[in-house]
């Protein structure tokens, strides 16, 4: 039997972001975590680094070849993460 005043370390996390007015911030880093699965591992190999901030999604990649490929893939890769989230927390992709 479960005691019913019982809850999780997932609800308490939650709970904390929620409080603190940071649910999106799971969503965020469930977006950052997928970035590799979503573009490979070649892409992933190239990319130095990956963050958030304000619902823009920055991507520095080590190779302007590569940037323009992605470039010219921001929208599919803007509509993938996003469904990472299951709702629309990126509104644009900066790749550098």
């Amino acid at each position: 039997m479960s005691d019913p005043n019982l809850t999780t370390l997932g609800e308490m996390i939650k709970a904390f972001y929620h409080d603190n007015q940071r649910d999106d911030a799971l969503d965020e880093q469930r977006i950052l975590d997928s970035w590799k699965d979503i573009v490979g591992d070649f892409i992933n190999a190239h990319t130095l680094k990956t963050s958030i901030n304000n619902g823009v999604f920055y991507v520095k990649v080590d190779a302007d070849s590569l940037k323009n490929e992605l470039l010219y893939a921001k929208s599919m890769l803007l509509k993938k993460l996003n469904s990472k989230a299951e709702k629309e927390i990126l509104k644009d992709i900066v790749i550098i």
